[in-house]
C-alpha cells in the first residue's frame, strides 16, 4: 500500500505497511546507540517531542532508535535516511548523521503541526504515528537560501529562527551575504573601523516611498563571538554557513573605513555607507596595502567560518574608478591588463589562490567568468543560465541562482499585496516548475550542477518577518526542487500536502505569505495570520 505523505519536501519513497501505529507518550525515549555524533540530534528531538534522550534503550521502552548505518552510504549517501514505523518502535537510520537529522524533521512532519507547541501532549493522551516505511536521499548536495543582512541588520535570535525553518525543509546551506555598499557586518579585530564606521549609515531609503530617506541612522555588526555562536547553531541542523565578502566591488562602506584602500587619485572619490540602492563605482584598488588588507580580512574570515566554500561575490562591480585613476591604468599597463574586465579577473584569480592555499574554494556570482573564470572556481549563475551550462562545460561547479526562479525579493502577488516588493513576478507555481539542471546541458556534465537556492536580498525587507513573508512558501516550494526527484514533483500535489506545512509554520511563528485558494486543515485550529 502506498500514499503520498503530508511532507514537504516529498521522500524517494514511502510505503505503508498496514501495521499498528506506534504511539508517542510521556514514556517515550529517543536512543542514540551510544553515536557520540547523534547526541546533538538526539537532543533537539527528545526536546520538540517532549520527552527523554538516552544512550540506550531502556528495557521494555517506547522506543524512537536514532543509529548511522555505514551500510546505508553507498546507496543513499550521507544525507539519506531510512525511517521505519511500527508499533514497538521507530527506526531512523542515516549514511551519515546529516541523514539520520532529515529523518528525525520527516518525522516530526508525520504528527500534527501542534506538536510544535505542545509536543507529546498534542494529542492529550499521547499521539500515534502510522506504520510506514520511507526511503529517502537528497537530489543535489547545495540547498540553501541566501539571507542579506548588510542591506538591513537582523541580530544573532534572528539569524537563529532562520536557521530553524530552513532546517525544518532540509535545506543545508545558508550564504550569509556580510558585506556591501550599504554596511559592513562582520567584526575584523586587525582593523576596527570596518564596523565603528562601516557597520552604520545615517539613513535609508523609505520601503514604498522612494526616492525619499528616512533619515534614521542604521546599522550593527555580529562579534567573532556571535559568528561562532551563528555557525555552530548552523552546524547542530547540518546547515553550512558560507560568509560572503564582496570584491572588488560593492565596497563603499568598506572603503568609507579605510578610504586608503581605494582609488584614492580618481577626480571625485569620496566613499561613503551608502543610504539608497544602486551599484556605486567604489573598487578596490591593486596597490600593496590593498592586497595586504583583504589578506588580512579573509585570515580572520577562515578562522570563524569552517566551510569548504568562500564566496567572494564579484558581481556588479563597476570599473570607472580604475580608467580614471592613474595609479590603476599604471597597474594595469604594467601586468598587461587591456581593461577592467581583466583587472576584475585578476582580482578574482589573486583571491583564489589565497583560498585555495589555505584549504579553500572560491565561488562567486556569474561575473567571475568575465575576462576568464579562476580555474578552481565554483560559480553561482544569477543573470541567465547561460552563464552556468558554460561554466559546466568547462569543467566548473556551478549552483543556480537565477532571478527568474530563486530571487524572492521579487513580488509572487500585486504590488499592493507585497508591500514593495520588486514588481517582476515570481509565483509559487514559477518556482516549483524550476530545474536546476538546465534542458541545454549535456547529461556528462549533470554532475557540476552542485544545486540551487533562493535569495532574499534585503533593500526593501527591513525586519525578518517581511523576509519570512517573502521566502515562504516559495522557499518550501524550492526545498521540494532541490531535494525530490524529478517523478515525484507533482504541483497539485504539493498544492495539497503544503497547509499541513503552513499550519506547522503557524505554530512556529513563521510570518509566511498565504497563497491563494490556500485552505489550512479543518481539523486544525487556525492561527490569525497577515
Amino acid at each position: 500500500m502506498s500514499q503520498t505523505p503530508r511532507i514537504i519536501p516529498i521522500p524517494v519513497s514511502c510505503r505503508l505497511t498496514g501495521g499498528a501505529p506506534f504511539p508517542l507518550t510521556a514514556h517515550t525515549v529517543v536512543a542514540t546507540g551510544g553515536e557520540a555524533s547523534l547526541r546533538g540530534v538526539a537532543g533537539q528531538l527528545a526536546k520538540l517531542l517532549g520527552v527523554a534522550a538516552a544512550e540506550s534503550a531502556p528495557a521494555g521502552g517506547n522506543l524512537i532508535a536514532l543509529r548511522v548505518d555505514p551500510a546505508l552510504t553507498a546507496k543513499l549517501g550521507a544525507e539519506g535516511y531510512l525511517l521505519t514505523v511500527t508499533a514497538g518502535g521507530v527506526s531512523i537510520r542515516g549514511g551519515g548523521a546529516a541523514g539520520v537529522f532529515y529523518g528525525t524533521q520527516t518525522l516530526r512532519q508525520l504528527l500534527p503541526p501542534d506538536l510544535e507547541r505542545f509536543g507529546w501532549r498534542a494529542g492529550g493522551g499521547g499521539l500515534t504515528v502510522a506504520a510506514l516505511e520511507i526511503e529517502d536521499r537528497p537530489r543535489f548536495s547545495w540547498r540553501g537560501s541566501l539571507l542579506d543582512v548588510s542591506r538591513h541588520f537582523s541580530p544573532v535570535a534572528e539569524v537563529k529562527q532562520y536557521l530553524d525553518t530552513l532546517a525544518l525543509h532540509k535545506l543545508n546551506v545558508l550564504q550569509w551575504h556580510l558585506v556591501d555598499d550599504q554596511g559592513w557586518r562582520i567584526e575584523i579585530q586587525q582593523y576596527p573601523k570596518l564596523t565603528s564606521v562601516g557597520a552604520w549609515r545615517d539613513s535609508t531609503v523609505r520601503v514604498g516611498d522612494e526616492p525619499n530617506l528616512d533619515d534614521i541612522p542604521h546599522g550593527g555588526f555580529y562579534t567573532q563571538e556571535e559568528i561562532r555562536e551563528v555557525v555552530a547553531y548552523a552546524a547542530e541542523r547540518f546547515i553550512t554557513v558560507v560568509p560572503e565578502i564582496e570584491l572588488p566591488g560593492h565596497s563603499s562602506a568598506a572603503l568609507a573605513a579605510y578610504p586608503q584602500f581605494g582609488n584614492t587619485d580618481a577626480p571625485g572619490y569620496a566613499p561613503k555607507v551608502q543610504s539608497r540602492w544602486a551599484i556605486f563605482p567604489e573598487t578596490y584598488a591593486p596597490k600593496p596595502e590593498t592586497l595586504a588588507f583583504l589578506d588580512h580580512v579573509f585570515t580572520e574570515v577562515l578562522a570563524l567560518f569552517p566551510s569548504k566554500f568562500v564566496h567572494i561575490g564579484g558581481d556588479e562591480a563597476m570599473k570607472d574608478q580604475w580608467e580614471a585613476s592613474p595609479t590603476t591604468r599604471a597597474f594595469m599597463q604594467a601586468n598587461q591588463l587591456q581593461d577592467g574586465h581583466e583587472l576584475q579577473s585578476w582580482f578574482i584569480r589573486r583571491t583564489e589562490n589565497f583560498l585555495t592555499q589555505h584549504g579553500r574554494r572560491l565561488i562567486g556570482w556569474d561575473e567571475i567568468q568575465e575576462g576568464g573564470l579562476a580555474p578552481g572556481a565554483a560559480m553561482m549563475a544569477w543573470r541567465d543560465v547561460k552563464w552556468a551550462i558554460e561554466a559546466a562545460r568547462l569543467g566548473h561547479d556551478v549552483v543556480m541562482a537565477p532571478t527568474s526562479h530563486t530571487y524572492f525579493d521579487y513580488s509572487e502577488g500585486t504590488a499592493e499585496e507585497e508591500g514593495g516588493a520588486i514588481g517582476a513576478q515570481t509565483g509559487l507555481e514559477k518556482v516549483y516548475a524550476f530545474d536546476p539542471i538546465p534542458a541545454e546541458l549535456e547529461p556528462a556534465h549533470h554532475g557540476r550542477v552542485l544545486g540551487a537556492q533562493g535569495q532574499l536580498w534585503r533593500e526593501r525587507m527591513p525586519s525578518l518577518p517581511v523576509v519570512e513573508h517573502r521566502a515562504f512558501p516559495r522557499l518550501s516550494a524550492l526545498a521540494e526542487v532541490v531535494w525530490s526527484p524529478v517523478a515525484r514533483k507533482d504541483y497539485a500535489d504539493f498544492r495539497r500536502r503544503l497547509p499541513w506545512l503552513l499550519a506547522r509554520l503557524d505554530r512556529l511563528g513563521v510570518n509566511y505569505r498565504r497563497p491563494r485558494q490556500a485552505t489550512l486543515p479543518a481539523a486544525i485550529p487556525m492561527v490569525p495570520h497577515a
